[in-house]
């Protein structure tokens, strides 16, 4: 992925997050549907702080241990 990709995908987790929209993130072959409450640094590391929307549960994701993340809807 180049730097401008990297820089796109940033930008439309960020506009996720402002939004409340939904993202489907996939981390070791499982899919998660969640909806992103902050992206933050830990420790030198990307984290997405979101919120399971069936269940309310808190969970962060770190953004190098996912394999993938798609915005849901526009």
């Amino acid at each position: 992925m180049s730097d401008r990709d990297v820089f796109y995908s940033v930008d439309r987790l960020e506009r996720a997050v402002t939004r409340g929209q939904r993202i489907v993130v996939s981390r070791r072959g499982t899919e998660y549907v969640v909806i992103p409450l902050a992206l933050q640094t830990r420790g030198g590391r990307e984290v997405i702080d979101a919120r399971n929307p069936t269940t309310g549960d808190r969970l962060s994701l770190f953004v190098d241990e996912l394999d993938a993340v798609e915005l849901v809807g526009k």
